[in-house]
């Protein structure tokens, strides 16, 4: 069994582009982006309500893939809400990136030219946080702080993701207690026109923040949040993941099948010396990868497939020459015991 798409051995260009598998670009269509094949356990459902009773922020913790960032997208679908607002976080985010941009330097140069806009309102962008308390307002209420191209189609609530906070200097969360307990903020470039803007109390943003450890958080910002850790998932859960996002795995009886069996492999690599373990969305790709290329038959342990194909697709699970050796390691020692 090989990929369908290179060889490796060709001595000649062919004659038409060689087909590839179509890119699913917008995740809504992709179904491991899905919010009605989320896995939402009690816990998580419970933290997720008190934070909603207390209009507080959601601080997810958990190792990579163990979806942290789905949530948001869950919780909104469950509200009945748009997609969320997104903030990715970066290393050198500040407090004022989750709430608006604005361009300095565009403003400036207008000023020393005389060219282009004169108005400071027109090198504004309202982003996460503050496009949310924005969008909380009627039309109205905000309109002398629209810039020309913001689309208002308030007045609406929205999730906001403010996705890896861990990520940020250690003064970010910190610099955002006023506004994550007020739900105001103010845009100092405007000068005269400086105005603060308050959400809508009928529209209060939901805000959720991912992390993957709570210890770089300053404790003046966990205090005011409702903090839930996600554990790694189960075989059980494990199975509920595969079936929603990849239902023929699921099509053969339970016992001795293809999924029964990886599942069995990739628990077992914790007690493997890796750099680091492979992710919910690692196994996916994995067994998206024995299926579809492949054609692994889901009713067939994985010790039915051939060595050389499971050494193939460990690039989809290991990210590191030792790992992927000790990876192979592993599947020649199942391969010889159930010889």
């Amino acid at each position: 069994m090989s990929f369908p798409f290179l060889t490796g051995t060709a001595k000649q260009k062919p004659q038409a582009p060689v087909p590839l598998p179509e890119c699913v670009a917008d995740h809504q269509k992709d179904p491991r982006w899905n919010p009605a094949h989320y896995e939402m356990d009690q816990p998580l459902t419970d933290a997720v309500n008190v934070a909603l009773l207390l209009q507080k922020p959601l601080l997810v913790t958990g190792s990579p893939g163990t979806g942290k960032t789905q949530l948001a997208y869950r919780v909104a679908w469950e509200l009945g809400l748009d997609e969320p607002i997104r903030f990715d976080t970066k290393s050198t985010s500040t407090a004022r990136d989750v709430l608006y941009r604005y361009n300095t330097l565009g403003r400036f140069h207008a000023a020393q030219t005389k060219e282009g806009s004169q108005r400071s309102l027109d090198y504004l962008e309202y982003v996460g946080l503050g496009k949310a308390i924005v969008l909380s307002q009627p039309t109205a209420a905000v309109q002398h702080l629209l810039p020309p191209d913001f689309t208002h189609t308030g007045p609406k609530r929205h999730v906001v993701l403010v996705d890896e906070i861990d990520k940020a200097p250690r003064d970010f969360p910190n610099d955002l207690l006023r506004e994550i307990d007020e739900k105001r903020f103010r845009i100092v470039e405007l000068g005269n026109q400086e105005q603060e803007i308050q959400a809508n109390d009928a529209y209060w943003p939901v805000l959720i923040l991912t992390s993957n450890s709570e210890q770089n958080l300053p404790d003046a910002f966990l205090r005011r949040c409702v903090y839930y850790h996600i554990p790694p998932p189960d075989k059980k859960k494990y199975l509920k993941i595969v079936g929603a996002r990849i239902p023929n795995l699921l099509a053969a009886p339970p016992n001795d099948t293809l999924i029964n069996s990886a599942l069995d492999f990739f628990l077992a690599l914790k007690d493997v010396r890796l750099s680091r373990m492979p992710a919910t969305a690692e196994l996916l790709d994995w067994l998206e990868t024995l299926q579809g290329a492949f054609q692994a038959n889901p009713a067939h342990p994985l010790e039915a497939l051939p060595m050389e194909t499971l050494v193939q697709t460990l690039g989809t699970l290991a990210k590191t020459d030792k790992d992927c050796e000790a990876l192979s390691n592993v599947i020649k020692r199942r391969q010889s015991h159930s010889a």
